[in-house]
Formats: structure tokens, C-alpha cells, sequence
């Protein structure tokens, strides 16, 4: 008889499960609930965009693309990032086309990390950066971010955490669960902390598109930053194409190239439907991006005010499409909320746990939902915590 334990790495028996995916198998035991858990759009990806995936397929381009992504796609990445974000890559060797931004951020930690090293990772994160890392040996290190510092990484916390080990950085922003953004002058001072060092910067940017009042600043483009950088993007947030599974990286070529190889003998490419529809996306889908942009932006608003007027300790999100309250004046902690709001008025959100420790006492609620739905949840909400 097999001995499983001795079959499954320690690395992958000790991981947990998804914290934002717990509670989805109690929802569907009741009809009548309403879900504020998911991060991803509530559109469908815009008709023009669809129609270029379906359009490949009729013309029966239906075989491989090369392993970094159609030279049409990157050539476009790279124009899309100077226009938008100030930062270029050639093409031919700088960008790397993946399935999804997911599979960037693993072959990014992958690419860098080994037994022994160290990962710094800002929390509350999204779930998979310490997971993912862990998974190559190496140690994930939080720095908690905190509320009064409107959940931005500072460098006095930055330096504090470096150690000879430090061989990764990891950047989120616009941040994921809680809405938090770094603008150019905060990303200057992370900058000035890692001047002199070897530490690789990955910087998720996947909600670049969706910031409230200003534009994002993409580390890369930060003086002497892109040498040291990987920026890490896609199309499911800004362009509501979640399900195409369509991302990328970028960086200088004397590392991406390690990055691609492992990439080449993991998933080969990116589905090719996929990546004309990113093609269309990067070339005619910009407006329906700010269309969104602006929707989400009222429900931002209204979210905001509904929560802080019941009385719910809340930071005013400045990107992406999450809230993330303390709510330790109605419960025992985020868990504990999640579970009896669930329980008693059919309502799931996520536990602010599912980021990290420093994320006990919060819930992420999304907003990537229609305001009448907003609505409706907003209202049981309201219901639960009158009767504490």
C-alpha cells in the first residue's frame, strides 16, 4: 500500500487552501444568497474583443503561437506600456506572453528564488505570492502594511526587513484586498532603499487601469528601477477577460530569458484565441477600460459611504475594486464575521485572514458587482450588524 505522506512534498501538504474559495460550497446550499467575495468583473468581456478570439478561430489559427506570445501581442504590450505607463521592452526578448498574470507570478518566483532565500511580501497581499514562493524552497517574509499608513509600503518597513537573504521583492499595487495605491514619490523612497542591493522588484500591476483621482506609476518606470524589475500585468481586471486566462511580464532580457525558458517547458504559450482577443483589447478596447473604470468608481463611492455610515472603520480604496473594513466592532474577527453574516442573512465575503495575519480583524468585500446587488448585500449587512 502506497504511503501517501511520504509521496506529497512537505511544501505542498503544509499549503492551505485558498481562503477567498472556503465559503463558495455553503453558498450554494442557499438559493438566496449574495456573493460580494469575487475579484473579477461583473462585465463580459466587450463584443469586439470576443469576436477577434472567434474570428482567429474561423481563420483556423488554431496551432501554437511562438513560446514568448505572438510578436504582434508583445510589439503591442510594449507600445501600450510606453503610452500609458512610461516604461518600453523590445518585444523580441523583454516580454514574455502567459497564461494569465498568475503564471507570471510563478515563474517570476521560480526564476529568482531557491532553499534558503527570502521573499518580502507587503500584507495583507493577494493569496498566492508567499504560497507560490514557498513552493521553490524559499521563505516568504511579511511586512505589514497598516491602515493609518493607508496600507502602503513604507521604507523604514522596507529596510527593516531586508537581510542578507533577501533576494525578492514583491510589489502589488494598485493592491489587492485593499485598494491601497503607491504614488510616484512613495515608490521613489522604496526605490532609494533598494539602491545598492541585488533584490529582484515584482511588480504585480494587474489593476493599473483602475485607480480613482490619478494615474499609476509603474515601478519600472521609476529611475533605476527597471533593471532590477519584472512588471507583471494582464487582461482579465482592465478588459473583463478573467476566463481567456491572458497575462504578461516584462523585464530586462539578460533575466527574462530564464524566466521564458521555464515558461517554454511548462505551458509551451498562451492560448492563441486568447491572444488575438488581447491583440483587439490593446488596440480598440481602451475606452470600454475607462467605461468600467468610471462604473466602478461609483460603486467605489457608494460602498464607501454606505459602510462608514454604519459605522464600519473603513480606508477609502484608490484602486482596484475591493474594500477592506476592520470589523472587529461587530465580531471576534474576520472570520468570525464572514461565517455568522453568511449564516444569518446569506451575505459571503472574505476573510481578511486569507491575506495574512496583519488582515485578522477586516473583510474584503468586492465591489465588482452591480449597485443594485451592492444594494441588496449592503442592506443584510445592515440588518446583521443592528442586532449586535
Amino acid at each position: 500500500m502506497v504511503d501517501y505522506s511520504l509521496v506529497v512534498p512537505k511544501a505542498v501538504a503544509q499549503m492551505k487552501p485558498s481562503g477567498i474559495r472556503k465559503y463558495f460550497g455553503i453558498m450554494d446550499t442557499l438559493p438566496d444568497a449574495i456573493s460580494l467575495g469575487v475579484g473579477e468583473p461583473d462585465f463580459i468581456t466587450p463584443r469586439h474583443i470576443m469576436q477577434a478570439g472567434i474570428d482567429s478561430l474561423l481563420a483556423g489559427k488554431t496551432q501554437y503561437t511562438a513560446n514568448n506570445g505572438l510578436i504582434q501581442l508583445r510589439k503591442e504590450i510594449s507600445k501600450y506600456l510606453e503610452k500609458r505607463f512610461e516604461t518600453s521592452y523590445d518585444p523580441e526578448s523583454e516580454v514574455l506572453v502567459t497564461v494569465g498574470g498568475s503564471e507570471a507570478i510563478d515563474l517570476c518566483l521560480r526564476a529568482f528564488l531557491t532553499f534558503g532565500d527570502e521573499v518580502l511580501v507587503p500584507e495583507p497581499s493577494f493569496v498566492c505570492y508567499a504560497p507560490l514562493a514557498e513552493m521553490t524552497g524559499a521563505k516568504a517574509i511579511p511586512i505589514v502594511t497598516k491602515k493609518e499608513d493607508s496600507f502602503k509600503l513604507t521604507p523604514e518597513a522596507l529596510k527593516a526587513a531586508i537581510t542578507p537573504k533577501t533576494k525578492v521583492l514583491v510589489l502589488s499595487y494598485p493592491n489587492n484586498p485593499t485598494g491601497g495605491v503607491m504614488k510616484k514619490d512613495e515608490l521613489e523612497a522604496i526605490a532609494k532603499v533598494l539602491e545598492g542591493t541585488n533584490i529582484i522588484v515584482i511588480s504585480d500591476e494587474i489593476y493599473a487601469e483602475l485607480t480613482y483621482g490619478f494615474k499609476h506609476t509603474s515601478f519600472a518606470a521609476i529611475k533605476d528601477m527597471r533593471e532590477r524589475t519584472i512588471l507583471v500585468s494582464g487582461f482579465s481586471k482592465a478588459f473583463a477577460m478573467t476566463g481567456w486566462r491572458l497575462g504578461y511580464c516584462c523585464g530586462p532580457k539578460e533575466i527574462m530569458k530564464y524566466v521564458a525558458q521555464i515558461h517554454q517547458y511548462a505551458l509551451m504559450c498562451a492560448s492563441t484565441p486568447a491572444q488575438y482577443a488581447g491583440l483587439e483589447a490593446l488596440q480598440n478596447g481602451l475606452d470600454d477600460t475607462r467605461r468600467m473604470c468610471e462604473e466602478y468608481d461609483r460603486r467605489r463611492l457608494y460602498i464607501y459611504k454606505a459602510l462608514t455610515d454604519m459605522g464600519f472603520d473603513c480606508f477609502e480604496p484608490e484602486g482596484a475594486f475591493y474594500i477592506f473594513p476592520d470589523v472587529s466592532m461587530f465580531a471576534r474577527d474576520g472570520g468570525d464575521f464572514v461565517e455568522s453574516l453568511l449564516a444569518d442573512q446569506h451575505v459571503a465575503v472574505v476573510p481578511g485572514d486569507a491575506f495574512g495575519q496583519s488582515g485578522i480583524n477586516h473583510v474584503r468585500i468586492s465591489y465588482a458587482y452591480s449597485l443594485e446587488t451592492l444594494k441588496k448585500a449592503l442592506d443584510r449587512i445592515n440588518n446583521f450588524i443592528s442586532k449586535k
